[in-house]
């Protein structure tokens, strides 16, 4: 039974790491379909996703974390994040490995993010929760996907400084 001040997360892996992102914000998660392509886009850009009739831009979460880029499989998922921005709400399409699980974080398992010994910028990281294998990283998505993406979204006046 999950108490009010339980973390709901989608847990994915991204090459041996694993990460989590708020359930609130997961509409979806799609069978990898390679997105249509789309010029001239930030090098983490993969194009759009068709969901629903609607054109979702899409990219790259290891790209976009510096991490090197990888040929789909069959386990490569997309994840379509609904994002509150402070002035509107973006939806993104996120390719990322292989989701793992659902599952529920107690608050007090949630540590802070670590300023040094982690790969990723500290501001792209939420918490960090201890598992039995490891650790999962709780990325901010609203930090993740700001200002250049924005732009790529044929909305720069929304343009976030990050």
């Amino acid at each position: 039974m999950n108490r009010p001040d339980d973390l709901q997360v989608v847990e994915f892996g991204l090459g041996s790491e694993v990460f989590a992102v708020p359930v609130k914000l997961v509409r979806e998660i799609l069978d990898y379909a390679p997105p249509a392509h789309v010029p001239n886009g930030p090098d983490h850009f993969v194009g759009l996703t068709d969901v629903r009739g609607q054109g979702v831009p899409t990219l790259d979460l290891r790209r976009r974390l510096g991490l090197e880029a990888i040929e789909p499989t069959l386990a490569t998922r997309i994840l379509i994040l609904d994002i509150a921005l402070p002035d509107r709400a973006l939806t993104l399409g996120v390719v990322i490995d292989r989701v793992l699980s659902v599952s529920s974080y107690d608050a007090a398992q949630i540590e802070q993010a670590p300023d040094i010994g982690v790969r990723w910028k500290s501001q792209y990281i939420t918490g960090v929760v201890r598992r039995e294998t490891g650790f999962a990283v709780i990325i901010d998505a609203a930090r993740i996907f700001t200002s250049q993406d924005a732009a790529m979204t044929g909305d720069e006046s929304q343009l976030i400084d990050a």
